[in-house]
């Protein structure tokens, strides 16, 4: 309801584009500096903050699931939670016609949160559910990872639970220390292609996400309203795409990377059209076909980073992409507020640039992951 119109209402209270990106950059910076200390907590306590409840409860499906069906779960997951994104921009851009409706906007936003937490209070959470089995071993016992990059995690996770065993009371600051440890240690392993295409692709998608609705309205004169419409629509297909998740993983038989690949440089296509449309019909088409690729290629990079890091640190694995993730929300909006004092079109064709480099990242990395044995089992 609240972050489509966000640029709309900043610029309606006299503020430039550039400024409208300083305020939208200060979501990411919260973002990023909660996750680091809110997904070494979801690890070892399963603690959880109101934006970080979508990544911890990710981490928890990885761990109830076997890895075979970790793909379509997530996919699955995505759809469920897509379902706000359908509502949400059409409540938000009927509201924001009215007067004083982008306040009302936010203040049911604030009150959806207030219920999502009631809900996650009384819900009867178990611990039950936390030592449910997975591959036939009961989850939180020591698994053997292949690869060099998950053998690491593994060896950073095992020394957290025996430093964590070895301490009578648990300390806060601890658990930070450690995590920060496994993060230095994931970006700085054979793990920096996935995190460099996580990030590239989060800025391009964001881009295009962070000024569609001023955009639109410059460019072709289509109303909140209408605009609410087109992103409600657009998030109807991202979540049925998530039931296309299994029988493409078929067809492309388990392989993520290749999947990540193709989703890719689909979404560097569609981002290079938009930013050259002259109709809404353009516009729809990119919108309709991005929905798909956006949906596959973040369930795809998801699975891949657990897969070559292990699902072990899950929680710290999961943190370590959203963190990234949170920094894509701190330059997108810089960048878009830039490029946009030149021209409209400017944050989706900068957003294609660094789609394209994030192609090239995978296809220079392609023979590393076509010798990974985890890659491998999957798709025998």
């Amino acid at each position: 309801m609240v972050v489509p119109l966000l640029s709309l209402h900043v610029k309606s209270l006299g503020a430039s584009p550039t400024v409208a990106g300083i305020v939208g950059s200060t979501y990411g910076i919260l973002q990023l500096f909660s996750s680091t200390l809110v997904h070494p907590l979801a690890q070892g306590e399963g603690g959880g903050l109101f934006k970080h409840t979508l990544s911890i409860s990710r981490a928890l499906l990885s761990d109830l699931v076997v890895e075979k069906e970790r793909p379509l779960v997530i996919g699955r997951f995505n759809t469920a939670s897509g379902v706000g994104f359908i509502l949400g921009p059409v409540v938000g851009g009927y509201l924001t016609e009215l007067d004083g409706g982008f306040y009302v906007a936010s203040v049911i936003c604030f009150s959806v949160f207030l219920l999502n937490a009631g809900l996650v209070w009384l819900f009867p959470w178990g611990e039950e559910r936390c030592n449910t089995t997975k591959n036939g071993l009961p989850w939180g016992e020591n698994h053997t990872c292949s690869g060099k990059a998950g053998y690491r995690v593994q060896g950073a996770t095992t020394a957290h639970e025996a430093t964590v065993g070895r301490t009578s009371l648990w300390h806060p600051w601890t658990e930070v220390t450690l995590a920060l440890r496994s993060i230095k240690t994931l970006i700085l392993s054979e793990m920096w292609d996935i995190f460099s295409v996580r990030l590239l692709m989060a800025v391009a998608i964001m881009l295009y996400y962070s000024n569609f609705v001023l955009a639109l309205e410059e460019r072709f004169g289509v109303k909140p309203k209408t605009t609410g419409y087109l992103i409600s629509y657009s998030s109807a297909l991202g979540a049925l795409a998530g039931f296309a998740v299994g029988p493409i993983l078929r067809l492309y038989k388990h392989n993520a990377h290749r999947i990540l690949l193709h989703s890719s440089l689909l979404t560097f296509t569609l981002l290079l059209l938009y930013s050259t449309a002259h109709t809404v019909g353009v516009v729809v088409l990119c919108a309709t076909l991005l929905s798909f690729s956006t949906a596959l290629g973040r369930t795809c990079i998801t699975d891949l980073q657990l897969t070559v890091g292990g699902t072990q640190a899950c929680g710290t694995l999961i943190g370590v992409g959203q963190s990234v993730t949170a920094v894509g929300r701190i330059v997108a909006p810089l960048l878009s507020g830039v490029v946009q004092e030149v021209s409209p079109c400017g944050p989706p064709g900068l957003g294609a640039a660094l789609a394209l480099v994030a192609v090239f990242i995978m296809l220079l990395r392609k023979p590393h992951y076509s010798g990974d044995r985890r890659v491998k089992s999957k798709s025998e």
